[in-house]
């Protein structure tokens, strides 16, 4: 037999441990430009059509800026005065006051009327469910602005559908009834249409949502005897939640933001019972020539959705944390 050697210690000494292998080092490769050449497009038209007008805005709000300064091009620098005028004008806080009501009770009705929707479309069979989706799809396509003159047309004192369908049950008060000469009657169409406008885009959101709940958890909870109001609280709710507060604030930016469906149909009038932020900014701006405190209270605006959004998320991580 061949003799072989074997390594031996000495007694009392541990075996030497092994090398390990030295990992293999590859070179790392250089970046490749593409993915920032492909996506320079988009941020570059973002930068120019959001954060420059932004700026710009600024800009003018801190400057004496009127018709001759847009004329001319010079503009005196004024720091915080148009701020200084704004905050101390009355109107401008029954403003604020009035978008803060006009948004809480647009999104309050948009977020209870797409969640029963979407509810019923879960339960509906695939007709149904198909017809109603279709009819969500048509509405939420019709643009904005023929949307707001089929409300015109509506609630037209002498031609319209509304006026015409109250004096045919009996209601001979609303015969010639101008609508949008009286600020509550102005208010409430802009809130309806606004949320007519609203319910399809959160209906249809909310009830992708729920198709994303195990049928099992239901069936479960029936065997325990729940109800269809636990069953939501318990089950459905915790489900969609995070969609849910999603839609919630999209919501709140596009009630809060509110200007073509005002300006089209009543211009912040009659008087100012639907005038809201940038309805007032606008109107600041060109009618009373005041591009300065137009500009100003466009910032303000900005800030107040900005305050409203971030003290909104803090709630919501707040109350993620402790579930």
């Amino acid at each position: 037999m061949p003799l072989t050697r074997e390594r031996t210690t000495a007694p009392g000494k541990a075996p030497a441990p092994r090398r390990a292998p030295r990992a293999v080092r590859t070179p790392a490769r250089p970046r490749s430009p593409w993915p920032y050449l492909l996506i320079a497009p988009a941020v570059l038209g973002t930068l120019y059509l959001l954060v420059y007008p932004l700026l710009r805005a600024l800009l003018i709000s801190v400057q004496d800026f009127g018709l001759r300064q847009l004329i001319l091009g010079e503009a005196e620098f004024v720091g915080l005065e148009n701020y200084r005028t704004l905050l101390t004008d009355p109107r401008f806080w029954e403003v604020v006051r009035r978008t803060f009501v006009f948004m809480a009770i647009n999104v309050a009705l948009i977020m209870l009327i797409s969640t029963l929707v979407a509810l019923m479309v879960e339960r509906l069979g695939r007709f149904g469910r198909t017809m109603v989706l279709s009819a969500l799809v048509l509405a939420w396509a019709m643009p904005v602005i023929a949307a707001t003159t089929v409300f015109q047309w509506l609630f037209h004192s002498e031609f319209g559908f509304v006026n015409w369908a109250l004096r045919s049950l009996g209601l001979e008060s609303f015969d010639r009834y101008t609508w949008f000469a009286s600020g509550p009657a102005s208010f409430a169409i802009l809130v309806l249409l606004i949320v007519w406008q609203s319910v399809p885009f959160a209906a249809i959101t909310l009830y992708s949502a729920l198709t994303t709940v195990p049928g099992e958890l239901y069936e479960s909870a029936r065997l325990d005897g729940a109800g269809a109001r636990r069953i939501f609280r318990s089950i459905t709710f915790p489900m969609i939640r995070p969609i849910f507060m999603l839609v919630l604030s999209l919501e709140v930016i596009w009630t809060f933001k509110a200007f073509v469906q005002i300006w089209v149909m009543t211009r912040g009038g009659p008087g100012d019972a639907t005038t809201i932020l940038p309805v007032y900014a606008v109107q600041t701006a060109l009618s009373a020539q005041h591009y300065d405190l137009g500009a100003a209270a466009s910032m303000v605006t900005v800030v107040l959705m900005s305050g409203v959004l971030v003290a909104y998320f803090r709630q919501m991580f707040k109350q993620e944390a402790e579930l």
